[in-house]
Formats: structure tokens, C-alpha cells, sequence
């Protein structure tokens, strides 16, 4: 290996790992990009100089022969309230650098206006492309954007009449997952505790459990349903409505984590003891809730990181040309059992 100069305050430029590899820049650059194959002698050795020059390619240069930045913006709805959004960012944050591709975060606040604004500041970046984010699966209407700009949906579904890239959980999954549960041990006489919001995985959620339920023959009844605002104590008043009735239910499958907690709760001020003397299944994993509670909570896990990660991924395809046609629908991942100590066989009698 040629003799390697000495780090100076300047920054180092392909001509100096090239002087250092002996070789011609023309070859550092194919060695380093991979565009063109370099004998692997050679390229050993040039990625040994740039690390000891400690020479970083420039972006700017390469995005604008390429006419890309290398760069993709994500909004989402409510980034910094929402314990998944990380998830969600971290996932499509490790897709992009496998492909050298920088993610750059903006929370909206569920603000239309907001939104636009940070959507048209993004482009102004020159992003090569868009991930538009909700922190629960919701619609979204088309943002007034170029035709030529790309964008994929990240558990959200687009508005009628919008084909666009798109991947969110599979609510009936989730929802087959927790009667699967309850049904496995036993449970006959199980309740459904939903959230009034007005979005899509409320809907899927309670049309999933009447589904699942059917199918192995029980009938979710309209007393065994109650709705309540989307925490714990939303989850208390509905939790407290089933268990004050004339013949509780002996399980109870609840919209999210928060709402089990406060079900979990009502249950105590009875003197009900979970799980032997009702069982509940929760849907998100969310940590703080479900692994603090005592006993812990069994729960459906969603799949945030892969939501991320299929986004940005897609959306690197899209920009690629790699992407198949639109118009296949949205992508539904799964969801898991993440088992924990609030379910049981009910008490008999």
C-alpha cells in the first residue's frame, strides 16, 4: 500500500485516496459506489485509505448526478405522544441506511394545515420521496402534491379514489389472535370493550371479534359491547358496566392496552381477581402499560417496526422503478400473541 499522507483540517477528497491506493479516482469511485465491479484486492484497499483519510463521499455531488438527494421525509400525526412512532421510525430509519438513504422526522399534530406546510418544506429539501404516518390506522385524504411526487401511506389507508402505496395491521388477524386465546381456555361468555374513536382499526377491531367469534360459535351480543374513549379511564366506566351487570362476563378483549388497564381495574375496586376471576386480552403491547401491570397483560403486539420498515422500503422500490404496479391494494402485516399472566382457564360455576 502506497504511503498514506497525514490527516490535515482539509477536507479528503477522492484524488487523495486515490494518491494513497495508487490507483485512479475513476477507481476509488466504482469501489466505493459498488456501480462497477473492482477487484476485491483492490477495493480492500481503497476502503482501507478512506477509512484512515477518514474521507466521507459527498452526498450533494453524487445526489445531483443522480439527479437524488438521498434523503426522505416522514410525517406523522403525533409523533412525540405516542409511544409506537419510535418504533415506526426506527424501522423505516434502518431500511433506509441499508440503502444509504437518510430519514428526516416532522410531527404534524394532526394539524391538515400543519401538515402542508412540513410536506412543502420537505420538498423544498429536495426529499426524494414522502412516508406519511398515522400513529393508529386511520383514513387519509390525498395531499395537494405534484403527480410526481412519491409517497407511501405507514398505517394508514388512503382515501376512496387515491391509489398510492399503503400498509397497515390486519385488524381481523388481531382481533382472530385474542378470541383464539380466550377461546382456547375455555371461555364462552366474552365481551368486547371498543373505543368511540371514529377510525378504521376501531371498526376492523370490533367487526374482527364478532367475526372470530362466529366462526367457533359464539355470539357477541349487543350487552357484551361497550365503548369508551381510548385510555384507562375510558376502560374503568365500560369495564365497570360489564362487571356491575347481572351476569359478568367471564373474558374481556379490549380495544388497546390503556383500555384493558382501566377494565383490569374496575375489576379490583369488585374485589375481581385477574385472572381467575376474569381474564383479559389487550391489543398493542404497549410496554409501560402491559409489562407494569400485576398480573402482567397478555396482549396482541402490532407490527410498527415492520410498518416502517415496509414503507421505506416500498418507497425506495417506487423511486427505484423496482416497485410493482400500483393499484395491488393495501400491504396487511400481522400481528402476535405476546403471552403475559392475565388470561386463565374461568372459574367453574
Amino acid at each position: 500500500m502506497a504511503d498514506v499522507p497525514s490527516r490535515s483540517t482539509r477536507r479528503a477528497r477522492v484524488s487523495d485516496v486515490a494518491a494513497a491506493a495508487g490507483v485512479s479516482p475513476t477507481t476509488v469511485s466504482h469501489a466505493l459506489s459498488g456501480a462497477r465491479a473492482v477487484n476485491a484486492e483492490t477495493r480492500e484497499r481503497i476502503l482501507a485509505v478512506a477509512r484512515e483519510l477518514g474521507y466521507v463521499p459527498d452526498r450533494l455531488a453524487s445526489g445531483l448526478r443522480r439527479r437524488r438527494t438521498g434523503l426522505v421525509g416522514l410525517i406523522g400525526d403525533d409523533l412525540a405522544a405516542t409511544p409506537f412512532a419510535g418504533r415506526i421510525i426506527e424501522g423505516a430509519r434502518r431500511a433506509g441506511l441499508e440503502r444509504d438513504v437518510l430519514l428526516m422526522v416532522a410531527e404534524s399534530g394532526g394539524e391538515e394545515g400543519v401538515e402542508r406546510d412540513l410536506i412543502a418544506r420537505f420538498l423544498a429539501q429536495r426529499v426524494d420521496g414522502l412516508l406519511i404516518a398515522r400513529m393508529y390506522h386511520q383514513r387519509v385524504a390525498r395531499p395537494q402534491t405534484p403527480d410526481d411526487v412519491l409517497m407511501v401511506l405507514v398505517d394508514a389507508a388512503p382515501e376512496p379514489g387515491w391509489e398510492v402505496d399503503a400498509v397497515v395491521p390486519d385488524e381481523a388477524q388481531i382481533a382472530t389472535l385474542a378470541c383464539e386465546r380466550l377461546v382456547r381456555d375455555g371461555h364462552r361468555d366474552i365481551a368486547y370493550v371498543g373505543t368511540t374513536d371514529d377510525s378504521r382499526a376501531a371498526r376492523g377491531r370490533l367487526i374482527g371479534v364478532r367475526s372470530a367469534l362466529g366462526d367457533v360459535g359464539i355470539a357477541l351480543s349487543q350487552d357484551r359491547v361497550e365503548l369508551c374513549p381510548s385510555d384507562a379511564a375510558g376502560g374503568r366506566r365500560a369495564g365497570g358496566r360489564l362487571l356491575d351487570g347481572p351476569a359478568p362476563p367471564t373474558a374481556v378483549i379490549c380495544f388497546n392496552d390503556q383500555i384493558a388497564m382501566g377494565v383490569m381495574q374496575a375489576a379490583a375496586r369488585r374485589g375481581i381477581r385477574v385472572p381467575d376471576g376474569l381474564s383479559i386480552v389487550g391489543i398493542d403491547d404497549l410496554h409501560p402499560v402491559a409489562d407494569a401491570l400485576d398480573p402482567g397483560l397478555t396482549t396482541i403486539a402490532l407490527p410498527h417496526d415492520e410498518m416502517g420498515r415496509w414503507g421505506m422500503t416500498r418507497l425506495l422500490d417506487r423511486i427505484d422503478g423496482t416497485a410493482p404496479p400500483l393499484g395491488e391494494g393495501m400491504h396487511l402485516l400481522r400481528g402476535w400473541l405476546v403471552e403475559r399472566e392475565s388470561v386463565a382457564a374461568p372459574a367453574r360455576g
